[in-house]
């Protein structure tokens, strides 16, 4: 073990497995979606699912692979909105993250069992949280081990979960074909009872969620192999895939499929209806594999965000200390023990609240690279979106309009989580005070030490 934070890493991810570890970062595969489609019918769940990632998703990935291809620093995010407007915003741009990281962390064991009681249906609230904590400390585990275990990992976890979806997509498909009466599956546009505008407001958010997190593997920028260029890579990458394993599942499927039957764990038996009961199996199977996955990747992520802050001098410094494979173990200790207080804790109501708290920390991040774009003009790695500043703000504010519109949508509709909101923003508020603590300590710090 090492308290040098200063000490060079060993690269440990190369392009195929940070293509993985992004894909679990932003998506997991289309578990999750099937109460999306139940929720607002299927025509609008189809024109999300197409809409959201032009409209969101491929101006976050341009200006992401810009920022990751400019500064391909550990810490990511936080190291760009540092070197961009100073420690204060870097800092407040960290909270949001790790913040928003506690509702999104929860929401993992949450799926995990829902496709065990697939197995287990009997399965009780004490049991429940056992496994919940034997996800966490086994994702745990795995991260000690290593960025590059964590990598190969991944690797095999999307080939585990894709699988099952692709035999679906290809019998779905081809039974779908072979039925020209049957129609593209947009009708009814929107739920029964439910008008048009009243439909995004309630799927928006989800669809958002679905595609976001373009932004969550730059924290192990220190730890990839030629970074500038293999980060902008893996997204090119990563973003078709995910988008691909949506609506090549989700579109045949529905055509042969009864919507109304769509809700929150249903693929397996909708996989059972379409193709047998043996791929129903196959499919809870990978649902266990996903949710695992998800965290875990997740967990690679976020627990730098709490080893940059430490190097920072912000946290302790044995949050800084990492082994001889780069791995931050402490961080990695802590950030188990925060998500393990909160397992099972019902965020169900708080994910307006998370998307709002990441796009806030989105927004700082596209500030940062105009104002890096400005201030710092030779700065550029092997990625540049080909646009004038005037264009990255016009890109910049796609993501950023369609949230606005999304709260606007769902406000209207009665369906957005005022709790989380209210949440969301006095977590946000907290970040100023938090700082200002730390900071205060660390000067009474460097006070006594002189």
């Amino acid at each position: 073990m090492t308290a040098d934070p200063s000490r060079p890493r060993r690269p440990a991810l190369r392009l195929g497995p940070l293509v993985a570890v992004m894909f679990f970062t932003v998506s997991g595969g289309p578990f999750g979606l099937e109460g999306l489609v139940g929720s607002v019918g299927p025509g609008v769940a189809v024109l999300l699912l197409v809409t959201t990632p032009l409209i969101y998703s491929i101006p976050e990935t341009l200006l992401i692979g810009e920022l990751a291809s400019m500064l391909p620093a550990e810490g990511g995010y936080y190291q760009w909105v540092k070197r961009a407007f100073g420690r204060f915003w870097g800092f407040w741009n960290g909270w949001l993250s790790w913040v928003y990281s506690l509702i999104d962390m929860a929401i993992y064991p949450v799926l995990f069992l829902q496709y065990l009681r697939f197995f287990l249906p009997a399965l009780g609230r004490f049991e429940a949280w056992l496994v919940a904590l034997a996800l966490i400390w086994g994702a745990t585990w795995l991260n000690l081990r290593g960025t590059r275990v964590v990598g190969t990992a991944s690797g095999w976890f999307v080939a585990v979960v894709l699988a099952p979806f692709a035999v679906l997509a290809a019998v779905a498909l081809a039974r779908w074909l072979g039925q020209p009466a049957t129609p593209f599956p947009v009708t009814p546009f929107h739920a029964t009872g439910t008008s048009f505008l009243g439909a995004l407001g309630i799927g928006v958010s989800q669809s958002i969620w679905n595609y976001s997190g373009w932004d969550n593997a730059s924290t192990i920028g220190g730890e990839i192999e030629d970074a500038s260029a293999t980060y902008p890579r893996a997204l090119a990458r990563t973003l078709p895939l995910v988008t691909a394993a949506y609506l090549l599942t989700i579109v045949p499927v529905l055509a042969l499929t009864d919507w109304t039957t769509w809700t929150d764990g249903a693929w397996p038996r909708l996989a059972t209806a379409v193709v047998g009961p043996w791929l129903g199996v196959w499919l809870a199977g990978a649902g266990l594999v996903s949710a695992f996955a998800l965290f875990n990747a997740l967990l690679l992520a976020y627990s730098r965000i709490p080893l940059v802050l430490a190097q920072d001098g912000l946290l302790p410094a044995a949050l800084a200390v990492t082994d001889a494979r780069g791995t931050p173990r402490n961080a990695v200790l802590v950030s188990a023990l925060v998500y393990s207080a909160f397992a099972l804790v019902p965020f169900g109501g708080l994910l307006a609240g998370d998307v709002l708290l990441y796009t806030a920390a989105l927004a700082l991040e596209f500030a940062a690279l105009l104002q890096l774009r400005r201030a710092e003009p030779a700065l550029r790695g092997a990625f540049r979106v080909p646009l004038g500043i005037p264009g990255l703000a016009v890109l910049a504010a796609l993501p950023i309009l369609l949230i606005v519109a999304a709260v606007g949508l769902e406000a209207s509709s009665r369906e957005i989580g005022l709790p989380g909101v209210l949440v969301a923003g006095l977590l946000a508020a907290a970040g100023p005070v938090v700082y200002a603590a730390l900071r205060g300590r660390l000067r009474a710090k460097q006070h006594l030490a002189a």
